[in-house]
């Protein structure tokens, strides 16, 4: 049932079409209250946790596992370090255990694109751009510096903008916004 790879799902309407409709929920929640609910996240990363599990076995629910693990990781790391939201990371994870490291690898990067392109616009529209970009670049350095032996996360916590300098914005947009953008890619990429 499951391919000689770990890297196709042997059902990717079920996965694409399970990914893409949890984040369009979680978008529209959170362009309206500020939140993602517990309770999608949760079910989602239970079903694909099982999903995973019941159509490859062992190395599937590695796969699902490893794949969660590595979408939440970095925006653990902005709830931790820049004021994120607990709920992106949560999502994410969720939507890693349906996709699998390779899946979860491109819509990863899909994700970060239309997070970028959505902040500019958003601080666009606030007339806060310039402040916007600040914060990015002392967030960029914060967390860069102890990966390349520069200072401690100790340290690089100073360079980090406080709360309330920054924008929130509902980054389930982007979310849902960079899913599609990676199911369009694996649509087109396996009909070459």
């Amino acid at each position: 049932m499951w391919s000689t790879t770990l890297y196709e799902h042997p059902l990717p309407v079920l996965q694409w079409g399970t990914v893409l409709g949890v984040s369009l929920v979680a978008a529209f929640t959170d362009l309206r209250s500020r939140r993602i609910p517990n309770a999608l996240t949760g079910t989602a990363l239970l079903g694909g946790l099982a999903v995973s599990a019941f159509l490859a076995g062992t190395p599937g629910i590695l796969d699902s596992l490893a794949a969660t693990l590595l979408l939440a990781a970095p925006y653990v790391l902005l709830f931790v370090f820049a004021h994120g939201g607990a709920g992106d990371a949560k999502l994410m994870g969720a939507l890693g255990s349906w996709l699998g490291v390779v899946n979860g690898v491109a819509t990863l990067a899909c994700v970060c694109l239309c997070g970028v392109v959505l902040a500019v616009a958003f601080a666009s529209s606030k007339g806060r751009l310039g402040a916007v970009l600040a914060n990015l670049s002392g967030t960029a350095r914060g967390l860069l510096q102890p990966v390349f032996g520069i200072g401690s996360f100790r340290d690089a916590a100073r360079l980090l903008p406080e709360a309330r300098e920054g924008l929130q914005m509902p980054y389930g947009i982007a979310i849902f916004a960079g899913t599609a953008l990676a199911a369009g890619g694996s649509w087109l990429w396996q009909r070459t």
